[in-house]
């Protein structure tokens, strides 16, 4: 609707207004004079009073011409009697009947008029909001999707770095969408549906929307969970609305970020309850097998849990393609770094090489992160550029916690602290191929942390043996032992080594199948492998002597 058009309620309240000072203006257009009643009287018997007007609420007399011919008024009730005590003054008097039509519009019709305006500002702002609640109650089957028209997305993929192999997947669809007619001169097709899966953090939406900027297509933005509501049906109408956007704007991309939340496997760990999520996942299937890859539309989608899923959605045909979006290794994670370090200003011989072999393990996310702590840090203490001190005190940030000046320990539990990370430090250097001690420190971090010791690895790991992750665990025990040779007592400071311990000697014995005596067999599956977490509590395919058993060789072990 035009602004010109466009009911305003102002126009009318002011126009009411008006009309009720016109009214009273016209009534107070002559003198007026409000006197006592006593005084009208002493005015009517000294017969100076020409006329008289009653009315329900008032009497208003008109003085005679010599008297300056001005009203006066007495504002009280008229008395019955009145009349006759009129007649024996001899002046004129008559009855007068006040209209009451601006007070019904006031009290009857501008309530009506006002509930009116209120009801249509609500109607306008229900129809023009995609949201939820009350303000989008009337548009509550329509699609959530941002919509990013062609480069407006902003990102390409010179700002996606340490994912070379997902990026050269995704570059055929660019290609594709650039071009569709040159892939269907040989009779191929271009994957329906590229599912981008992979640890948090590593880049998946940047490299959806990578893919937008760089097609120059239409990009619809949505998360899984906006599809689901509280009202059966309205997730499976989002999803129609959304493809019938989409093929409106074709060629364009459809990006679903945590997928997860809309594709869950069906009938999985459930109890009931679960009909408007089916609804919505069995529409997106039927969304996916109509429509035709060849008119440019493509669905890209995210997920850090693949393997919880439905079956339906990762078969042929749906979502053809898988590509993994892992954390970096260390070429990649210096690729990350010099897109960031470009916002920032580095000084002279910063080695980002150097504070990449310091962080493995993290993801791109982490790497932004990092570079914007260091570059906090360098601002708080007043230095003109970023360090390569400010980035290793930002690492023990991010890995260790915050530093907790004000925790200061007492002289005895400094010495067990100190001897207990220089028992790390001492076990990490005497064995052969473990990771070299990069910082001791007894300094407290985080949250219970009263020291730490950095080791920092010389190349990216992706296997390990049986002796190294023994040489690992009795790297981990070194602290404790540490603090048993020199003070005769163990303390509650090797509780996090103890549990992290444990944690490898399970995963040799129940996942790994290290241990002879309990033969080549996993006794526990295998955890998320992007999330992580705790293990799964599921059904047990071992009796209680092999539970024994293997209790027994993670104590050994």
């Amino acid at each position: 609707m035009e602004r010109r058009t466009q009911f305003n309620l102002a126009y009318l309240l002011f126009a009411l207004l008006a009309m009720l000072a016109l009214q009273q203006w016209w009534q107070t257009a002559q003198t007026v004079e409000v006197v006592p009643y006593s005084e009208f009287e002493k005015l009517l018997a000294d017969h100076r009073i020409s006329e008289v007007v009653i009315s329900d609420q008032r009497i208003t007399g008109k003085l005679k011409a010599a008297e300056g011919g001005k009203k006066v008024v007495v504002a009280n009730l008229v008395q019955p009697d009145l009349a006759d005590r009129l007649s024996k003054f001899g002046v004129k008097y008559t009855r007068a009947y006040e209209s009451t039509f601006l007070r019904d519009i006031l009290s009857w019709v501008l309530p009506a008029l006002v509930f009116f305006g209120v009801w249509y500002l609500l109607v306008r702002r229900m129809a023009s909001q995609q949201g939820g609640g009350l303000g989008g109650f009337m548009s509550i089957g329509k699609s959530r999707a941002k919509i990013y028209v062609e480069k407006k997305t902003g990102v390409t993929f010179a700002d996606v770095a340490g994912v070379d192999e997902a990026k050269a997947e995704l570059q055929e669809v660019v290609e594709f969408l650039k071009d569709p007619k040159k892939y269907g001169r040989l009779g191929a097709r271009v994957p329906k549906g590229v599912l981008l899966v992979g640890p948090p953090g590593t880049g998946k939406t940047l490299l959806a929307r990578a893919v937008a900027g760089e097609a120059g297509v239409a990009f619809f933005s949505i998360s899984g969970s906006e599809f689901v509501e509280m009202f059966v049906g309205v997730g499976a109408a989002r999803v129609r609305d959304l493809f019938e956007q989409a093929r409106g704007k074709a060629p364009a991309i459809i990006f679903i970020d945590e997928l997860d939340a809309l594709g869950r496997a069906r009938g999985a760990g459930g109890f009931g309850g679960h009909d408007e999520k089916e609804q919505t996942l069995n529409q997106l299937l039927v969304e996916l097998d109509g429509f035709d890859p060849s008119t440019g539309l493509v669905l890209l989608a995210a997920t850090n849990r693949p393997e919880i899923l439905d079956p339906a959605l990762l078969r042929a045909g749906r979502f053809d393609r898988q590509v993994l979006v892992d954390r970096p290794d260390k070429q990649g994670r210096i690729q990350i770094l010099r897109v960031h370090a470009k916002k920032v200003k580095l000084a002279e011989g910063v080695d980002l090489e150097q504070i990449a072999a310091l962080t493995p393990g993290f993801s791109g996310a982490d790497l932004a992160n990092l570079v914007n702590e260091a570059a906090l840090l360098a601002t708080r203490r007043g230095a003109d550029d970023v360090t390569l001190r400010d980035f290793t005190e930002a690492i023990e940030r991010i890995v260790a916690g915050l530093e907790k000046k004000n925790r200061v320990l007492n002289p005895k539990e400094r010495r067990v602290v100190a001897h207990h990370e220089l028992g790390h430090a001492i076990v990490a250097m005497a064995l052969p191929g473990s990771d070299p001690v990069h910082k001791v420190s007894i300094i407290p971090r985080g949250v219970g942390a009263l020291g730490y010791t950095i080791q920092r690895p010389t190349e990216d790991r992706f296997l390990m043996t049986r002796e190294e992750l023994e040489n690992k665990m009795a790297v981990l025990l070194g602290g404790r032992a540490a603090e048993e040779v020199i003070f005769g007592h163990l303390s509650t400071g090797a509780a996090d080594d103890l549990a992290k311990v444990t944690d490898i000697a399970r995963s040799m014995v129940m996942r790994f199948g290290m241990v002879r005596a309990l033969g080549n067999v996993a006794y526990e599956e295998e955890r998320s492998p992007f999330l992580g977490g705790a293990l799964p509590q599921g059904h047990r395919e071992y009796s209680e002597e092999r539970r024994a058993r293997s209790t027994s060789q993670c104590a050994r072990s």
